[in-house]
């Protein structure tokens, strides 16, 4: 992770050079980024990364070759602690599915301001990224629809394949953990959930860090799952 007053190093991949372009204008607009380099496909930017080790990875999902879906596989193997932010014009949860599964922090519309975009990297890089509601309600819904079909999960503790081990978590969560945790697979904000809790931002910051390290998991998308498979959401 950055330390503080370290600009974050963002790689960009896109096969298409006015994306990479687009990208780079908007992440340059903002000091506290820099662009440390770039690739035109998952396989190039295998091999360049190790080149400038950067913080945050911008995917295009869409690429000849090596597809980014792949390619974030490959890049997570390699370097587990690196933050990989899937690019695209599409909503389709699928993708969105698949990338997560495949070890991605995040998912970003290109039609978003840059304003947006530069606050959400932000927050992916302090593990802090939310949901927007939209997406935590179609994973909801996707959740629902793979449990009625085959009642196997998709997601784990580190993101990989399989069903969660609650034997696994060796501290229970609080009261209040539970109560954050609802709001949290719902889509709300950090500053939503504090103005419903009457607590500051920084406290709920923590209470959902002790969360996640007591289900060894990673990101908001992974909570999600673990609360719906262990019913912890109210109907």
């Amino acid at each position: 992770m950055n330390g503080a007053g370290t600009q974050i190093r963002v790689f960009l991949v896109d096969d298409h050079p006015h994306g990479r372009e687009g990208m780079r204008e908007i992440i340059g607009l903002d000091p506290e980024f820099i662009v440390v380099g770039e690739a035109a496909s998952g396989e190039e930017a295998i091999a360049r990364i190790d080149d400038v080790l950067p913080d945050l990875v911008l995917m295009d999902i869409n690429m000849p070759g090596m597809g980014g879906l792949e390619a974030t596989q490959q890049l997570k193997f390699l370097y587990p602690s690196l933050k990989i932010v899937m690019v695209t014009v599409s909503d389709d949860i699928t993708h969105l599915f698949e990338a997560i599964k495949r070890g991605a922090q995040g998912y970003l519309f290109k039609n978003l301001s840059p304003s947006a975009w530069r606050e959400y990297l932000r927050a992916v890089v302090d593990d802090e990224a939310p949901m927007s509601k939209e997406i935590a309600f179609k994973l909801l819904q996707e959740f629902s629809s793979a449990a009625s079909s085959n009642g196997t999960s998709t997601i784990k503790p580190g993101g990989s394949a399989g069903a969660f081990d609650p034997s696994a978590m060796t501290t229970p969560l609080t009261s209040r953990e539970k109560d954050i945790l609802e709001r949290v697979v719902t889509g709300e904000s950090n500053k939503e959930i504090a103005t419903a809790f009457g607590l500051s931002e920084h406290t709920v910051k923590n209470h959902l860090k002790n969360i996640l390290q007591k289900l060894h998991l990673d990101n908001r998308v992974q909570l999600t799952r673990y609360a719906y498979e262990q019913g912890l959401l109210k109907k």
